[in-house]
Formats: C-alpha cells, sequence, structure tokens
C-alpha cells in the first residue's frame, strides 16, 4: 500500500516537470524574436555586421598574420560557418542561427558571431 502511493507521487512529480517544461519552451517559442543582422565579434570587438536579408559569403580571418579563418555564409535569413581550420571544427557543426541573441562561438579563433535584432543593438545594456 505504501509503494503505490509512492509510485502514485512519483507520477505526479513527473507529469508537473513536464508540464512546467512544455510551458516553458511555449514561452521561449512565442516571445523570441527574428534577427536582422549577424554581429562578427573578434577577441570581444565587433569587427563587422552583415544583414541576414542579403546571401553572402565572409572570410573571417584572425590571428597576426591572419593564419585563422571561419567562412561564415549567410543564406535565407539564416549564419552559419561552413568552414574553419581551427582543430575541433565545432563552430562548423553549428546549426544556423537567426533570432536574436543566438550565437555561434569558435573559441580557438576568439570569434563570436552574435545574431542582433537592428543596427543600434551593440550588445550592451544601459544603466541609469
Amino acid at each position: 500500500m505504501k509503494n503505490n502511493k509512492k509510485a502514485k507521487n512519483d507520477i505526479i512529480l513527473v507529469a508537473v516537470i513536464l508540464l512546467i517544461a512544455a510551458i516553458g519552451l511555449l514561452l521561449v517559442n512565442i516571445t523570441r524574436q527574428d534577427g536582422a543582422f549577424a554581429s562578427v565579434k573578434i577577441d570581444g570587438e565587433e569587427t563587422a555586421r552583415y544583414s541576414l536579408s542579403d546571401n553572402n559569403t565572409v572570410e573571417i580571418l584572425t590571428g597576426d598574420n591572419g593564419e585563422y579563418s571561419n567562412t561564415l555564409v549567410i543564406e535565407n535569413g539564416r549564419a552559419y560557418i561552413s568552414e574553419a581550420n581551427c582543430p575541433d571544427k565545432i563552430c562548423a557543426g553549428h546549426k544556423p542561427v537567426c533570432y536574436k541573441g543566438e550565437t555561434i562561438v569558435c573559441l580557438p579563433h576568439k570569434v563570436v558571431i552574435e545574431i542582433v535584432s537592428d543596427s543600434s543593438d551593440s550588445g550592451l545594456d544601459a544603466v541609469g
């Protein structure tokens, strides 16, 4: 009898956790905004900004002599890294990004691609 009540409580707990997770996922999907630009940051400083509405392929070179490269492809409103000469190539395996706040990071090359909503979005919050 005691085990039956414990199992029932476990089922209720799992159902509540799944319901909370589903509500959270729904809220994230409803509130996300489409991005307008792919901001390229190298070593923390923005070096370029590309419109997601224009199909484009850009070679991002970093390092003292430009020995590190990442190929940023923008097509159909999405941005992704198609090629990189870093050792792990995690950035090249990342899914395309298109929503505000999404990022692709290449740690070995210190490159961050961040989707922003408009040309004045610097990624900094104002405190006043």
